[in-house]
């Protein structure tokens, strides 16, 4: 396979070339299930089988939830806006704007509180959202608001996804994951 890293893409240096065994099977399968090779797995290639952990989680989150999957983006966006995550927000608001998110909706994002566009259950959502991603300090009124309308297993699989991609940004807020250049 050839080495999809062509130059540096972050703060570590590029893959090295040839391709490692094991990195080489892991960018295979990130093929294999999204069709193209991301900065992100290029630079997570220096840790294979960290990555491929964290992408059976990230494929878990977006594929195999009770939750819909427009609740799980939700979540997501929030959280990367949450810790200022750049990239994330390029990779996931087009995935929320696919769920049938509107797009006035994606632009009051960041100021909810104020908006009259969101309902009872994304507001509790939000702010559910918005104090995990504050050390996980959930206010008891909080956690109250979202029991109406998720079920256990939903808001545990929003927790996981709430910490996964607010821990994501940040890991690709510290290595300085470049964007991927618009096509």
């Amino acid at each position: 396979m050839e080495n999809p890293s062509r130059g540096k893409v972050s703060r570590l240096p590029a893959l090295p070339d040839p391709l490692p065994a094991d990195v080489q099977s892991l960018f295979a399968d990130r093929l294999a299930k999204m069709g193209r090779l991301l900065n992100i797995h290029s630079v997570f290639g220096h840790a294979p089988k960290v990555s491929r952990a964290s992408a059976q989680m990230a494929f878990a989150l977006r594929n195999e939830t009770a939750v819909p999957r427009l609740f799980v983006e939700i979540a997501i966006v929030r959280a990367a806006q949450n810790a200022n995550g750049v990239y994330e927000l390029q990779q996931h608001e087009p995935m929320l704007l696919a769920e049938g998110f509107a797009k006035e909706k994606l632009a009051a994002l960041p100021d909810w509180r104020a908006s009259q566009l969101f309902d009872g259950k994304e507001r509790a959502l939000l702010a559910y959202t918005d104090e995990t991603c504050n050390l996980g300090n959930v206010s008891d009124a909080a956690f109250a608001a979202m029991v109406p309308h998720f079920t256990p297993q939903e808001i545990m699989e929003l927790s996981f996804a709430i910490g996964t991609y607010y821990g994501t940004a940040l890991v690709m807020n510290a290595l300085q994951i470049q964007l991927e250049k618009a096509k």
